[in-house]
This record gives structure tokens, sequence and C-alpha cells, in this order.
């Protein structure tokens, strides 16, 4: 099994990749739904963290390590609801970065000692926090992939 520490650093490389890929974009162009979309830019990138977050720490049993803001609002299921301004878009891919900065620290302290098994509907069982942090980067390449046909879009 790869080193669960080199996932979360490579978790954070793609992450920082993602925000290249969108630095140029206007607060308006990270937030609009194009025709025949669900959801934005700027709500992949936060979901990212949303998701991570629920997978490691919620399934774990412990809180999650962002603030609200941050979580509830982009879980899956869930679909833009307001016009993010440019303040909170900075906040969001702050948090986007730390968030692996944190998880790297909580995994390396061993405090994910239990785990609330998961049937993902891509057909995958996570059974333990590695799985979930092995899927992480599975979850992260096909909001990529939405995020870049959404850029093309705006």
């Amino acid at each position: 099994m790869p080193d669960t520490l080199a996932i979360i650093t490579q978790i954070k490389n793609t992450r920082t990749f993602i925000l290249a890929l969108v630095k140029d974009l206007s607060t308006e162009q990270l937030n609009k739904i194009p025709e025949g979309f669900n959801n934005n830019i700027i709500w992949n990138i936060a979901h990212l963290t949303a998701a991570q977050q629920n997978m490691c720490y919620v399934r774990s049993g412990l809180e999650v390590t962002v603030e609200e803001k941050h979580f509830t609002p982009f879980l899956s299921g869930t679909k833009p609801d307001q016009f993010i301004r440019k303040e909170e878009i900075d906040s969001i891919f702050e948090v986007l970065l730390n968030s692996m900065d944190r998880l790297a620290a909580d995994y390396a302290s061993d405090i994910f000692v239990q785990f609330d098994p998961w049937d993902k509907r891509y057909g995958m069982k996570l059974n333990s926090i590695a799985d979930a942090i092995n899927f992480v980067p599975f979850h992260e390449g096909m909001h990529i992939g939405y995020i870049m046909a959404l850029k093309k879009l705006v």
C-alpha cells in the first residue's frame, strides 16, 4: 500500500495545480453556472475540501477541521445558492491547501482510531482512514475534469 503521507502530499500538489488552473478567472467566472450544469467552478473547488473532511474526519467520528461555511454548503448533493465574493473565494483557496497540512499532521498523530465503512457509489468500499485518503485523488481527479469543462464555458 502506498505511503499515506505521500498521498496527502500528492493531493496538496494536485490542489495547487487546480488553483493555478483557475488563477486568471474573475469572481464572476468562478461563480457562473453554464447551461446544463448544476454548479460552478468555485463550488467544485470548495467541494473538494468538504468531501475530504467528510470522508476523513466525519467517517472517523471526529469534528471537521474547517469552518462550517467551508463544509455543509459544499457537500455532495448541494449546489450553489449564492454568489461567492472575492474575499470568500480567497478563503476557500486558503482552506483547500491548509486542510491538507492539517490532515497530514492529524494522520501522523494517529487521531484516526475508528472509521465507519462506506460503500462509495463508484463501486469502492472505504474501510479505513487509509482507504479514504487513497480515494481522495480519484475523487479530485473527477472534479478537475468538471472544473476544466466549466472553464471552457465561462
